[in-house]
């Protein structure tokens, strides 16, 4: 995960660092108002195709009830044909901090409803299909693309359903792998009757590096409190990684047996510290993947 506070100009060097230590994914949030600066999915990762060629580049997560569905289309269509083809939408409702959803206009009860209504636009967008606008179908001009995946995040029993009614990849987050298992069962669950294939598992992985295991807890608690405003003391013993490399790279295994396949490394470190957690985290990665046996 790419940090929404980050330097514009740190933006690059991640991305493109994070390509050379063989990372698969590299990730993009965004939030309107969320109580400190924070960028938009969409331009943060388009700074980051500059810079990189071959790593795959996920929005985690674009808001889209707050976007009108077919600018969001656009939007994504166009991120997709600038990266070459490497980008993957992925969507939450969000809803933490209401004054955002004021701000945009929208009603933030009625996220779920644009939600799920604007999902089938997206998707018949991208693939050049008729789409409905105000109740009639409606013929657009749409960016010719390849297939762009949908992640859905979110950790409630309506983003489980929502994935495998319309998704690719169930994406929750500060959950604990046994959370992860039984979400994907229902996501999968709700595909089958659909008639969809399966959803695939993922993860965005809140997770500190520190030089000892209580100072990296005393990190994520401390970080993730100012983030979401609340305690957080069970939650990170619970639902994330923290330690040295090898400790949160062990406790991804967990979530990798737990069936998500693809995880986002959300390094929660001090400021300027994101450099040295990817590489620290990288060098983990790396040692354990080719590790005798």
């Amino acid at each position: 995960m790419l940090p929404n506070t980050a330097d514009p100009r740190e933006i690059p060097v991640l991305a493109a660092r994070a390509e050379e230590l063989g990372f698969d994914l590299v990730a993009a949030g965004e939030h309107v108002l969320f109580g400190s600066p924070t960028a938009n999915a969409f331009v943060t990762l388009a700074a980051a195709a500059a810079t990189t060629s071959r790593i795959r580049l996920v929005s985690a997560v674009t808001l889209l009830p707050l976007y009108p569905a077919v600018l969001a289309a656009k939007m994504t269509a166009t991120l997709d044909r600038v990266s070459g083809g490497r980008f993957e939408l992925g969507v939450g409702v969000g809803g933490e901090n209401p004054a955002e959803y004021a701000a945009c206009g929208v009603p933030v009860r009625a996220r779920g409803r644009r939600m799920d209504e604007a999902l089938p636009t997206v998707r018949a967008y991208l693939a050049g299909e008729t789409v409905t606008v105000e109740g009639e179908p409606t013929r657009l001009d749409p960016l010719p693309v390849g297939p762009v995946p949908i992640w859905v995040g979110g950790r409630s029993e309506a983003s489980m359903r929502r994935a495998g009614r319309a998704g690719e990849v169930w994406m929750p987050y500060l959950c604990s792998p046994d959370r992860v298992a039984r979400g994907l069962r229902l996501a999968n669950d709700v595909a089958a009757e659909q008639g969809r294939p399966p959803v695939t598992g993922g993860l965005l992985a809140w997770s500190a590096v520190g030089p000892s295991r209580a100072e990296a807890r005393a990190l994520a608690v401390g970080t993730l409190q100012r983030i979401y405003g609340q305690d957080m003391d069970r939650i990170v013993d619970a639902c994330v990684p923290h330690g040295s490399g090898d400790d949160v790279v062990a406790r991804f295994t967990e979530y990798a047996d737990a069936g998500a396949e693809q995880i986002l490394f959300a390094p929660l470190c001090a400021e300027g510290g994101q450099l040295a957690a990817i590489e620290e985290v990288g060098a983990a990665l790396l040692t354990r993947t080719h590790r005798p046996g």
